[in-house]
């Protein structure tokens, strides 16, 4: 492999000839030789688009020459055009600052711009990484790379979802099945009206997520090392919330108190958590529709669902309900993920939180397993689920719980009497109610009306 000599304040190293990261990006890919886990792409694009936006604050207010500010912004475009993709190779597991991260791309940066240029016009730290810290540039790219993650990726997936389960309650409305509670018969309900019960759900965690993101929209930029802004311009961080929000169309703030933004990551654990209330809702979705379609002839079978692969590789015709199974693991995995964001986020000492790589790989894999998962589901499980009436009627028909419409006429005891006696002597609850003298076989037909209960 033929290498070029790159040089930081620790010296010389050897670099790759053919790639654009220079002498911190080659130390921490040697230091650092650890998991496959790599720092998620959507970090380094909202680290190009964050310097696009430092690059064009500093050319405006001539901390940097209009040349070089244009450079930089040249080379940030092809970042996100995915040209330079094989230029960020580092690990999760490195600086808890992310400072190594940060030069990674103020080289790339540098690098490429002065190919670009034909000269060494510009300096990875005096000019790419002009008036910001990796202390504040960081987390200011954990935030953007988040906000788009779950703008562009999770909420138009669980909108999907939601306008599926619309559909699927349309299609449902004239069916009445037998509820149930503590995973014993309850009182009779619409089809639809379980259904309802998920799309709320969904919606429910739509709203919270467009909620929490609000605190996510604050950004640390400006900053710089501790938080006191030192070497940066007055109100630096302002205008390049402007400029972020111009560029990326979407609204970022400076936060109002930079010693908070450094140390803390309580608004990205907020976030994460609503993220979580949506995992649990597809945990308690997922388990119904497998529960519903357990059989097809030894369970609840109430509903079946499409038949994607072949379930078994022993018993010939098993189909599973693997979209369910895949969605739970998915929830499992978003719930764990929570756990190790929370706990990242505790260990802030002084003025910077040190486990910042860890927390955003995490949000990002529960934004992308969210989203993919909830595409899958929905494409493959839930557009096809199918009621079976004839199922729903014998299980409404037999459920000793339709004795709860007697409540108001002869009483709770007396209702429970009669459920009793007909689980008892398995006979059906108007054969019990008339054999204890309670009502006559007319009365009780006028009072215990399955579609009356619902």
């Amino acid at each position: 492999m033929k290498t070029r000599m790159e040089h930081d304040a620790m010296g010389e190293i050897a670099v790759a000839i053919d790639k654009y990261w220079g002498a911190q990006t080659q130390r921490s890919l040697e230091h650092f030789r650890i998991g496959q886990e790599k720092i998620p792409f959507e970090v380094i694009e909202a680290f190009a688009h964050l310097k696009k936006a430092c690059a064009k604050v500093n050319g405006s207010l001539n901390e940097i020459s209009h040349e070089k500010a244009e450079l930089i912004v040249q080379v940030c475009d092809e970042i996100l055009a995915h040209k330079l993709d094989d230029h960020f190779p580092l690990a999760v597991w490195q600086t808890g600052s992310g400072t190594q991260s940060n030069m990674n791309v103020n080289e790339v940066i540098a690098n490429r711009g002065n190919e670009i240029a034909g000269s060494r016009l510009l300096h990875p730290n005096d000019d790419v990484n002009h008036s910001q810290s990796s202390n504040d540039t960081f987390p200011s790219a954990m935030h953007i790379a988040a906000v788009t993650a779950l703008n562009h990726q999770l909420l138009p997936q669980l909108d999907e979802m939601i306008a599926v389960m619309r559909e699927l309650e349309a299609q449902n409305e004239d069916k009445i099945k037998i509820g149930r509670t503590h995973l014993q018969d309850a009182t009779p309900l619409r089809f639809s009206q379980e259904i309802s019960g998920w799309r709320a759900m969904l919606e429910n965690n739509r709203d919270m997520l467009i909620q929490a993101m609000t605190s996510i929209r604050k950004l640390a930029i400006g900053a710089t090392a501790v938080g006191t802004g030192l070497n940066a311009p007055k109100d630096f961080g302002k205008l390049v919330c402007q400029a972020l929000s111009e560029q990326l169309d979407s609204e970022y703030h400076s936060d109002p108190n930079y010693f908070h933004a450094l140390s803390a990551k309580d608004d990205i654990t907020f976030v994460h958590g609503a993220c979580k209330a949506l995992a649990a809702n597809l945990m308690k979705i997922a388990n119904d529709i497998r529960w519903l379609a357990s059989g097809p002839r030894c369970g609840l079978g109430e509903i079946a669902i499409p038949a994607n692969e072949p379930g078994s590789s022993i018993m010939p015709g098993k189909v599973n309900p693997t979209q369910c199974e895949a969605i739970t693991m998915i929830a499992v995995q978003v719930m764990g993920n929570d756990t190790a964001i929370a706990m990242a986020a505790s260990q802030g000492n002084f003025e910077l939180n040190v486990f910042m790589p860890v927390i955003i790989h995490n949000f990002l894999q529960s934004t992308r397993l969210l989203a993919d998962g909830l595409r899958s589901f929905r494409i493959h499980c839930v557009s096809g689920i199918k009621a079976n009436q004839e199922t729903m009627d014998s299980y409404l028909h037999q459920s000793l719980m339709l004795v709860t419409a007697l409540n108001p006429h002869i009483g709770y005891e007396k209702a429970a009497q009669v459920a009793k006696k007909a689980y008892r002597d398995q006979c059906s609850l108007k054969e019990s109610c008339i054999a204890l003298g309670f009502l006559s076989a007319e009365q009780f037909d006028e009072l215990v009306v399955p579609d009356a209960m619902v």
